[in-house]
Order: C-alpha cells, then sequence, then structure tokens
C-alpha cells in the first residue's frame, strides 16, 4: 500500500454535526386530475388545465399553479356503487394497492369538480353529462352542494342518474412529498380528456384563476407561474405528447407506475427539492433521510460533509471541483487522507476540517497491477483495504462498505457487488451500485 504517513491535530469542525433525528410527521393520501384537450383549430396541439391556487398563509403551495386534486375523503368509499366501468378490485389492482384503490378516482373526480367545475360522469346513456345546458343557476348549485362534502355527491348522481365516470380516468404517475416537509401527501396523478360541454371556473374559495395552456408555456419564465416540483416535472413530461389521445395511450400502456419521492437539499441558504434522477438523491437519503435540509444539491469550493461519523468529505477547487476524503476516528481518532489537493490552499482547507489527527495519507489513481492489492490499513480498528480496479488503486472502507474510487465507475466496480453498498469518486456525490432511477418517458 502507498501510504504516506503525516501529522496535523485540528480541533472537530463544529459545522459537522449530525443531525437529529425528525418526528414522524403524518402522510395523507390525494389524488389529482390531469385534464387535457387538443386545441387543433388554433393550432396550439395539446393543452392542460391550470388552477392557480388562492394565497394563504401557513400554506406551502399558496398562490401556485397546479392541476386539481386534494386528498382522499372518508365518504368517498360510498360512491363506489355509483361508479362506472372499474370496480375496487380492478382499482386497486391498477395502483397496486391491496384495497380501496377507487378512493383515490372518486377523489380525482370529486375533487376536480369542487376546484374546477369539471365533471366526469354519466349520464343514463353512458354519455358526459352536459354540464353547459345546465342553467348558470344550476350549475352553481350543483357545485355548492358537492363542496359541501359528506354525501352531497352521491345524493346529486342518484338523483340524476348519474354515475361518476372513473373509466375516463388513466392512472399516470404517483409522487410521494420528501420527508421533512411541513406536509405530507402520497399523490396518485390521473390523466383524462376533457369533457366537450362543460366549461372550467374557478370556485374563487380554494381557487382564482383557470388557465388553458400547452405545457410549453406553463413552464415558460414569461409566463413565470409558481409551480411546485412535482407539477414542473409533470408538465415537462407532458411536453413529450403530440396530442392528449397520445398521453391517454401511454399511461394505459404502463404496465406500473413507480413511487417518485423527492428529499430535500440546502441551495443557498433555501431548501430545494432533489428528485431521484438527481446526482445528489442517493447522498441525500444517507445523510439526511429525515430532510433536515442539511444535505447538498451542489458541491463547491471549500464544502465540508459529514458523510458518517468515520467518513468527512471536503470538496476543492474551482471551476472543477474534486473531492477528499477523511477516513477514520477510532480508537485513537486517528484520520486517513485519500486523495489531498495538490493546491498548497485547498490542502489547508481539508486540514482544517480534520476532526483528529491525520496520521496517513492515500492516494487513488493509476498503479502497476498487482500493486498494494489486498494490503489492509488499520485506524484504530478501522480498516481500509487496498484493491484494484480497471488499473487503478481505490480503497475499500470494510466498516461502511465503501469504495474510494477516484475515477473508477459503476461498471468499473462491479466485481465488488457482494462487498460494496457505497462509492465515493473523486468528483460528484455518494452513489449506490444501482444505477440511479430516470424519469419515465416511455410506457414501461
Amino acid at each position: 500500500m502507498s501510504i504516506t504517513t503525516t501529522t496535523t491535530t485540528t480541533p472537530m469542525n463544529q459545522g459537522m454535526k449530525m443531525p437529529a433525528a425528525a418526528g414522524v410527521r403524518p402522510v395523507r393520501t390525494a389524488a389529482s386530475l390531469i385534464v387535457l384537450r387538443d386545441n387543433a383549430a388554433s393550432g396550439r396541439g395539446l393543452e392542460v388545465l391550470m388552477l392557480r391556487r388562492a394565497e394563504k398563509e401557513a400554506d406551502q403551495n399558496s398562490g401556485a399553479s397546479v392541476f386539481p386534486g386534494g386528498t382522499v375523503d372518508a365518504h368517498d368509499p360510498a360512491m363506489h356503487a355509483s361508479c362506472c366501468g372499474l370496480d375496487d378490485t380492478a382499482a386497486s389492482l391498477r395502483l397496486a394497492v391491496p384495497a380501496n384503490g377507487l378512493d383515490y378516482y372518486v377523489a380525482a373526480v370529486r375533487e376536480c369538480f369542487e376546484e374546477s367545475g369539471l365533471l366526469f360522469a354519466s349520464d343514463p346513456s353512458g354519455a358526459l353529462v352536459a354540464l353547459d345546458a345546465l342553467s348558470a343557476t344550476e350549475r352553481s348549485a350543483l357545485r355548492h352542494s358537492a363542496e359541501l362534502g359528506s354525501d352531497a355527491l352521491l345524493h346529486m348522481c342518484r338523483e340524476r342518474g348519474w354515475q361518476l365516470a372513473v373509466d375516463r380516468l388513466r392512472y399516470f404517475s404517483h409522487w410521494l412529498t420528501p420527508p421533512g416537509m411541513p406536509r405530507r401527501f402520497d399523490t396518485r396523478f390521473f390523466v383524462a380528456v376533457a369533457p366537450q360541454a362543460q366549461t372550467p371556473s374557478a370556485d374563487t374559495r380554494e381557487t382564482v384563476e383557470c388557465m388553458w395552456l400547452t405545457p410549453a408555456e406553463a413552464l415558460s419564465e414569461t409566463r413565470a407561474l409558481k409551480l411546485m416540483n412535482v407539477t414542473r416535472r409533470i408538465l415537462e413530461q407532458l411536453q413529450s405528447f403530440g396530442s392528449a389521445q397520445a398521453c391517454m395511450d401511454h399511461a394505459q400502456a404502463l404496465s406500473a407506475v413507480p413511487m417518485i419521492m423527492p428529499r430535500v437539499a440546502t441551495v443557498k441558504g433555501g431548501r430545494h427539492p432533489v428528485n431521484p434522477w438527481e446526482p445528489a438523491y442517493e447522498e441525500l437519503g444517507r445523510i439526511d433521510p429525515d430532510g433536515h435540509g442539511q444535505g447538498h444539491h451542489e458541491l463547491e469550493d471549500g464544502l465540508v460533509v459529514r458523510l458518517s461519523a468515520h467518513v468527512v468529505r471536503v470538496t476543492t477547487g474551482a471551476p472543477a471541483v474534486r473531492n477528499s476524503y477523511l477516513v477514520g476516528g477510532g480508537a485513537g481518532n486517528e484520520w486517513a487522507l485519500i486523495d489531498p489537493p495538490q493546491d498548497d490552499g485547498a490542502l489547508a482547507v481539508v486540514r482544517a476540517a480534520a476532526p483528529g489527527e491525520i496520521r496517513w495519507t492515500l492516494v487513488t489513481g493509476a498503479s502497476d497491477p498487482g500493486q498494494g492489492a489486498g494490503d489492509v490499513l488499520d485506524i484504530g480498528g478501522l480498516t481500509l483495504k487496498t484493491v484494484q480496479l480497471a488499473g487503478a488503486r481505490c480503497f475499500l472502507f470494510e466498516q461502511e462498505h465503501t469504495l474510494f474510487s477516484g475515477n473508477a465507475t459503476r461498471a468499473d466496480v462491479a466485481a465488488l457487488a457482494g462487498t460494496l453498498d457505497w462509492i465515493a469518486p473523486a468528483q460528484g456525490f455518494l452513489q449506490t451500485r444501482a444505477e440511479p432511477m430516470q424519469p419515465l418517458l416511455e410506457p414501461t
């Protein structure tokens, strides 16, 4: 093993305290309906219905532009018998839940009617109801009745011989609010083509504006809509469809809809959602699973991150940053420095971040085949083992199953699958052995 022994003693960095455990936040089940239409006459193509929420204090989504939706209600199961084309068994199978899957479909239809005035319901002939044929007074009375909650929607449908047209909905996406947010929702998103003879309108209580926009318009900086992360990502996905039917066909073809749970990172003093396909995601799940916001979305010069009780990462350099790692803290609080920076100023930053005495310096990278392979460095009961991958020297922290890989890739470390959980690269965030999730734009 190629090791340089050095001695540097500094006090523990006060900015590297591990996050305290957070209290468990309740997660509420919810449903949202993405209403689509084709505006072929104007040449605009696919449009989506967006609602602007009212400004409210203590509401994390205040003023945001959203799709119609809300929480599943205790009275939604009573509507099962008034649904057409889909029963609870089939709905639960589609949503991969043991039972009560139809509740989500009911909630999506109910919330859409309450917030936008669009009602996905069939008349006795099987056609979608033509609410525009009713008087404004009658439409208002029906909507107000549904907003009262309890069994109002059930009674309204029974009186008129209507059934909720849940068979017009297609299951599209599944998102869970990140840990650490004030309110968390487990939300199922559905897509549906807008009823022909109905006109949306804001309820002036929860919503203050209805907008038919192309996905590109909704995302445009010029329009500057306030968009939640999930709304933005779904709009980006909708841009790939040339028509409402293409989107419906895509949703119908999905064999499974994975749950997407972003995490929360800190960006310039604020909180930023990080999606599963972004580089920082896996690391956030390790160092900040409860969403305190103590992880980071980007690595920058001078950033010190405590990855575990025994591993500290120090990122230095500009504009191209690289990682150095401090491993140790065993019986004697001694530490090994892996991949020190060449610049004296950057090296001083790394030494200042050391929680204790730096006794050893190790360097990953090219080496003669087999040089030092299998050598083990004992750091107060913790062990770093030298391994050779693709002609390069790496170091395996055996107690935490973490490989300090230098420039080795996920493909290079496949041979260590049985002993490896984490990859600590020379550039970038911690990685797991598995490939990160990708946004789902094609049927699977």
